[in-house]
C-alpha cells in the first residue's frame, strides 16, 4: 500500500509541474536529487532540534488523556515552527516535500493494515510459510513506526528519518486536523498547511 499510495501521488495531474517548481534538482533528471539531496543531515544544531522536535511530537502523541493533550499539541505546533524557521528555503521545501511523501506513505501503510485488521484472507493464503494475520501486522507496523522513531538520529539514518517522523506527524493530524486527508492532495509536496497556524 505505500509503493500503491506513491502511485496515487505520482498520478496527480500537476505533480511533475510540482517537482519541478521545488527548483531542488539542480539539473538532475533522473529524480535522483530526491534521494541524493545535500540537507543538512550532520550539522549539529539540525540534528539536536530535530531529536527536540521528535520528543514533543510522540509526547504529543502519546498522551490519550484529551485535556493534557491540547497543551501538548499546542508546544508541539509552535516548537515545529520553529524548527522549521531555521532552513534555508531550498531545505525547508525538501524537508516538507519528504514528509508529504514519504512520511503520508508510511502512514497510509499503517492505516490500511489497521483496516484490513479483521481481513479473513483465503486458506492458502493463511497457509504461506510467512503469513502473519493482518490484525498482527497492523500493532506491529505501527509500534515499530513510532519506535524508531523514539530513537532516530538524523546524523545517522538521513533521509529514513522522514519516514517514521512524517508518518507520526499524519497521526498527529488525525487528532488536530481529522478533515486533512480532503486537503492533502491540494497542497502537493508540502504538509505544512495542514498544521493549524499558531501564534
Amino acid at each position: 500500500m505505500h509503493e500503491h499510495f506513491h502511485q496515487l501521488q505520482w498520478a496527480q495531474p500537476e505533480y511533475l509541474n510540482a517537482i519541478n517548481n521545488l527548483g531542488l534538482s539542480e539539473g538532475d533528471t533522473t529524480g535522483m536529487w530526491m534521494l541524493n539531496y545535500p540537507f543538512p543531515y550532520e550539522v549539529p544544531e539540525i540534528a539536536e532540534s530535530f531529536a527536540h522536535l521528535r520528543d514533543t511530537l510522540l509526547a504529543a502523541l502519546n498522551e490519550v488523556d484529551q485535556q493534557k493533550f491540547a497543551p501538548l499539541s499546542k508546544t508541539y505546533l509552535k516548537e515545529r515552527k520553529d524548527f522549521m524557521s531555521q532552513f534555508l528555503p531550498g531545505d525547508r521545501k525538501y524537508f516538507s516535500f519528504q514528509l508529504w511523501q514519504e512520511g503520508v506513505a508510511r502512514y497510509v501503510q499503517i492505516k490500511s493494515a489497521e483496516t484490513a485488521a479483521d481481513y479473513q484472507p483465503s486458506a492458502a493464503f493463511s497457509a504461506l510459510p510467512d503469513y502473519i494475520p493482518f490484525s498482527t501486522y497492523a500493532l506491529t507496523i505501527r509500534s515499530r513506526t513510532l519506535n524508531v522513531l523514539k530513537s532516530v538520529d538524523l546524523t545517522h539514518a538521513k533521509r529514513e528519518s522522514f519516514y517514521s517522523f512524517g508518518a507520526a506527524e499524519a497521526l498527529l493530524l488525525d487528532r488536530i486536523n481529522p478533515e486533512w486527508k480532503t486537503q492533502y492532495f491540494q497542497h502537493l509536496l508540502t504538509t505544512e498547511p495542514l498544521f493549524p497556524s499558531v501564534r
